[in-house]
């Protein structure tokens, strides 16, 4: 992943500018590493300092709807103060450690349409320059993958996944947004929710898993969203029956949380741990045996419903949506 600029708009003459990224994907909480490329233009610059910053486009509600907004949610300094001559090449590598919270943009090798990228930024005589994107792709992490995989297995299909500015309230999250995946319902639950989405709050020892199903509503009651969190360990990922595991979040969300009545967005905490804890309520923890699968995992789904998008004139519309947002992101993006 390779972008380009030249500086000469700004007086630095043909300066050049190449950021490369080592890893096609990195991991949530993992190590961003790469190279900074400059290349003189002729004339000797002093760069004062080389910045890179982690940018995502995120959706914002206010009162007249929704609108696109790019934030900056890390900054690291790699360089700086130095003397570059003007026929000289100089490489900068770096190494910097991602959010815990870096949203995930593919899994199993299939975009989510997530647009996040690294920008890089290169002042010369208090000039500053903020240079192209350059994509940024985020696998999940174990206990991530496995929890969108069990859910797979349960019959959930991948709808959509987009990033959401605000807080999530009663939990860690420490970015100014968060993701959202949202999976339409297998039979057993479509009279019941018309869509569960899944938010990952993940930190150094675990993450927390917040549920929001959307609820359907009857002919004299409203719906509502109902929400659980439950808590899951970095540790634990190899020893869980995760099937077992999220299938029994998942009917405490739809079933258990009808008793409670409406509640607002993401307003009430009923916080769970999950891996090897117990859930604390009385609920059954449906356990249908260590290597149970009755469908394919969410990678699987999600290709599935990457192809289902091109079907038709309407889903073609809607693929052509999302690759021109996410493509317009990266050609020139605008400051929060």
């Amino acid at each position: 992943m390779v972008f380009k600029r030249l500086l000469g708009s700004l007086g630095m003459g043909g300066l050049a500018v190449d950021t490369v990224l080592d890893a096609d994907a990195v991991l949530p909480g993992g190590a961003l590493t790469g190279q900074v490329h400059l290349t003189g233009g002729g004339a000797d610059f002093t760069i004062e300092h080389i910045t890179l910053e982690l940018v995502a486009r995120v959706e914002v509600e206010h009162d007249g709807g929704e609108s696109d907004g790019t934030v900056v949610f890390d900054r690291f300094g790699v360089g700086g103060n130095f003397r570059l001559a003007g026929d000289e090449r100089r490489s900068i590598p770096f190494s910097v450690a991602l959010p815990w919270e870096t949203p995930v943009t593919e899994l199993n090798g299939h975009p989510l349409w997530i647009a996040l990228g690294v920008r890089t930024e290169v002042s010369v005589a208090g000039a500053r320059d903020k240079g192209d994107l350059d994509p940024l792709s985020v696998s999940p992490l174990p206990a991530q993958e496995a929890v969108l995989e069990a859910l797979g297995q349960l019959g959930f299909g991948f709808k959509s996944a987009d990033l959401e500015y605000g807080q999530i309230r009663g939990t860690g999250q420490e970015l100014p947004f968060y993701q959202e995946i949202e999976l339409t319902p297998p039979a057993r639950y479509a009279h019941q929710v018309n869509e569960i989405e899944v938010t990952f709050l993940a930190h150094p020892g675990g993450m927390e898993v917040v549920l929001e199903a959307d609820k359907r509503g009857g002919l004299f009651s409203g719906g509502h969203d109902a929400v659980s969190r439950f808590a899951v360990s970095h540790s634990d990922v190899g020893q869980v029956n995760w099937y077992a595991e999220v299938d029994g979040w998942v009917r405490q969300l739809v079933e258990r949380r009808a008793e409670y009545g409406s509640y607002g967005r993401h307003g009430h905490d009923d916080t769970h741990h999950g891996g090897n804890h117990s859930y604390g309520h009385g609920e059954h923890h449906h356990d249908e045996g260590q290597g149970h699968r009755s469908g394919p995992g969410m990678g699987t789904v999600i290709a599935a419903g990457a192809a289902g998008l091109a079907v038709g004139v309407v889903g073609g519309m809607v693929a052509a949506e999302v690759v021109d947002e996410v493509g317009d992101f990266f050609e020139g993006d605008d400051e929060e």
